[in-house]
């Protein structure tokens, strides 16, 4: 039988990654935690975490109560608010985890405006290199690209492309690729994210891109004609801002999200590389578990954070030539 306790004594172990941080999260001893998860651990009969010289780790069972703890806690906080009624349906608490680059330029400004608009919500914003790993215990994951776990809901956001694109000084010195296949030769530079591997990258023609024959019979010749290339990075870094500073540099091609690099093209710091040839979408979301009933709280930030981004931040509306 698990209690409140319990649940919280995991979400702790989670949040800090130690004994002896979650100890002084939950105003405990470490001795006291260490003594309250071995009784825990035999209760259920199984290992939960296993200890080593940075902190600690869930086993495959502690990772599956971790998520149900995560769960049970969002639903239970969410019953006095239910309770209540729209009297108390801006306040308590509002979890956040969003990705390094796009949650310093695009959340933290739409989650400020949104407490100024609802100051009892009390909102928390993590900014991680992989949301979904740290997504235990959160309200909402912030998510560029594709998902495949069903476990969350995705309310899309906005539309946003994946870029190839290098500096025009880099084309000068080492030419323009005409097909992907030519990426082989050239320096590439990866950004590590989400868990993928980075230096596969997939490509379908945009248009008739040269020498693909059935670049007509788009509707039905689109999965033969999906092109996958291993490159080589030279450079890699899991901060995008690096990846970008080294392809303005000259160092190599980047693939990046046009969130990014938009402002960086128009400016002609940039170039696009092969663009008759695209990469998978990657468009902004906003995941929330599954069994998670929205709190009035959460709508209301959906809300606001497609309203913030709309019209879409780095898709500039041309307006009418000047005379």
């Amino acid at each position: 039988m698990l209690d409140l306790d319990d649940l919280r004594l995991v979400r702790a172990l989670d949040a800090c990654g130690s004994l002896a941080a979650a100890a002084r999260e939950l105003d405990l001893t470490p001795p006291a935690l260490s003594m309250r998860l071995k009784r825990l651990e035999q209760r259920l009969g199984v290992g939960l975490v296993v200890r080593g010289a940075r902190g600690t780790a869930f086993t495959d069972e502690g990772l599956r109560l971790r998520d149900e703890a995560a769960s049970l806690l969002r639903a239970l906080e969410a019953v006095p608010e239910r309770v209540a009624g729209p009297a108390r349906a801006m306040a308590g608490s509002l979890r956040i985890v969003a990705p390094f680059g796009f949650g310093r330029r695009h959340v933290a400004p739409l989650l400020a405006s949104f407490r100024g608009l609802h100051p009892a919500v009390v909102a928390s914003l993590t900014l991680s290199e992989w949301p979904l790993a740290d997504a235990a215990g959160m309200d909402v994951v912030i998510h560029v690209g594709a998902v495949r776990d069903m476990a969350w809901i995705g309310h899309p956001l906005a539309p946003n492309d994946r870029l190839l694109c290098a500096s025009p000084a880099y084309v000068r010195r080492r030419g323009m690729p005409a097909h992907p296949s030519e990426l082989a030769l050239h320096d590439c530079l990866c950004l590590r994210e989400n868990g993928e591997d980075v230096t596969r990258w997939r490509f379908l023609p945009s248009a008739a891109a040269p020498g693909d024959r059935d670049a007509g019979h788009a509707a039905d010749g689109a999965a033969r004609r999906l092109l996958q290339v291993r490159v080589r990075p030279g450079l890699s870094s899991n901060d995008g801002e690096v990846i970008c500073d080294w392809a303005l540099r000259g160092l190599g091609i980047m693939v990046r999200s046009e969130w990014e690099v938009a402002p960086l093209l128009r400016a002609g710091r940039l170039v696009p590389v092969l663009p008759q040839w695209r990469l998978d979408d990657a468009p902004v979301l906003a995941l929330v578990p599954s069994r998670l009933g929205a709190s009035a709280r959460l709508q209301a930030f959906l809300a606001h954070a497609r309203q913030a981004l709309q019209p879409v931040p780095w898709r500039v509306r041309k307006g009418p030539a000047s005379p």
